[in-house]
Formats: structure tokens, C-alpha cells, sequence
């Protein structure tokens, strides 16, 4: 296969390079005195709500990409907007992230990801104690696409579980989705623009993915040997 035709697969080990992505057994519940009922709220191009706990915007150098750090509960908000969401979680789908819980909640409908990962490239060498816990919401609305990714550092005492039972979720994720608004917004990036490709060649990619998904798990052993 033709090296552009593999850039997709290698892009992708780039952009979840911070996820590395493994999959672990969370903690239960905790006692929910995080955010002792303080909130933050937050206004971008492209999405407005607010936090729980105090939290500070740290990188808005991009209008369709902005970062938050919560210091006190260590945990990092990244959030951002692309045409199409949608293909972005197939193409997280190799990395191991699948089978979301779909939720509408204030009138928007969120596919949310659960999974768990090392910082860096050192998956295979992780130890319980470095371990993040991340949960991925995504919400494509005919051409606009979001996405808000919760990064639970792996120090921080906040209690997670991979479903929507854990504190991380009850607590943190779900008030922030329940005060969304989504906006309409000009800065929409193409995601194959992101990935350095044309149109073309991003369906071409994509088709394998599909191929993949469906079963046809030799599709990929081209763009992977």
C-alpha cells in the first residue's frame, strides 16, 4: 500500500498518543466532595455550560479546540468541534474505544466512551498507579460534529468506572453535559484536512475502517504491515 494510504493509521497513534489505550477495572463510588457545588462556566465559538469544581481555561490558541484544567481534582478538558465526529470515532475504534452508552441530555444526543490509558507510548509496561481514566463524549449534529474529552490524571483521587455509574461520570461529566449548548460555528475543521489528506483519500481510509468493523479484518493488514 501506497505510504499515503497508511497515514491515517499512523495519525491516528499520534492524536491518542495521550490515550495509549488499554482497558482496566475502575474503582466505585466515592463520597462526591470534590467540587464542594462550585462551578466554572466556560463560552467557546462552538459550545458554552459550565464545570464542576473551580476550573481554568489553559489553550485556546485554536478556535475549535480549547483545553481546561481542573488542578485541585486533576483532571484536563479538552474540547473541540470537526465536521465529522463520526468518523473519528471509527477511527478510534481500532485503538480499542467502542461500544459507547448513548444519552440524550438537554436535548443533545452524546455517544459516551469509556476507557482507560498511559501517558506516552509505554501501554504494554503500565502500572495500575499510572493508569488515566478518560471518558470520550461525542455528538454529531447533521455537519457539525463535538467532542469533549474528560482526562482523569492518574494521581487523581477522583473514583472512576468504565460506565456511567462512577463517580467520575455522576459527578464531573454529567453536570457539564447537562449544562451544554451547543452553537453553530464557521471554524469547523475537515477531518481529513486534519489528518493531512484529501477528501479522496480520507473515504478511501475509511471505507477499509468500515470494512474492518464489519468483519473484514484483513482490510487494515495492508495500511499495518
Amino acid at each position: 500500500m501506497e505510504t499515503k494510504n497508511i497515514v491515517i493509521i499512523a495519525v491516528v497513534v499520534i492524536i491518542v498518543a495521550i490515550l495509549g489505550v488499554i482497558f482496566a477495572t475502575g474503582m466505585l463510588n466515592g463520597n462526591g466532595t470534590q467540587t464542594n457545588g462550585e462551578t466554572t462556566p466556560f463560552e467557546t465559538e462552538f459550545m458554552e455550560g459550565s464545570f464542576a469544581g473551580k476550573v481554568k481555561l489553559v489553550d485556546d490558541k485554536e478556535k475549535f479546540m480549547h483545553s481546561y484544567k481542573d488542578k485541585k481534582n486533576k483532571i484536563t478538558y479538552n474540547i473541540s468541534t470537526v465536521d465529522d465526529s463520526d468518523a473519528l470515532m471509527d477511527i478510534y475504534y481500532l485503538q480499542g474505544v467502542m461500544n459507547p452508552e448513548t444519552r440524550t441530555i438537554n436535548g443533545n444526543e452524546w455517544n459516551i466512551y469509556f476507557t482507560q490509558a498511559v501517558p506516552g507510548d509505554n501501554a504494554d509496561d503500565a502500572k495500575d498507579d499510572e493508569t488515566m481514566n478518560i471518558i470520550i463524549c461525542q455528538s454529531q449534529v447533521k455537519k457539525q460534529g463535538y467532542l469533549i474529552y474528560v482526562i482523569f490524571d492518574a494521581d487523581s483521587k477522583v473514583n472512576a468506572t468504565l460506565n456511567t455509574y462512577g463517580e467520575s461520570y455522576t459527578d464531573f461529566v454529567e453536570p457539564l453535559l447537562k449544562s451544554v449548548t451547543l452553537k453553530k460555528s464557521k471554524n469547523v475543521p475537515k477531518i481529513y484536512d486534519e489528518f493531512g489528506l484529501t477528501k479522496d483519500q480520507f473515504d478511501e481510509q475509511m471505507d477499509l475502517i468500515k470494512q474492518y468493523k464489519a468483519g473484514n479484518t484483513s482490510a487494515l493488514e495492508g495500511a499495518t504491515g
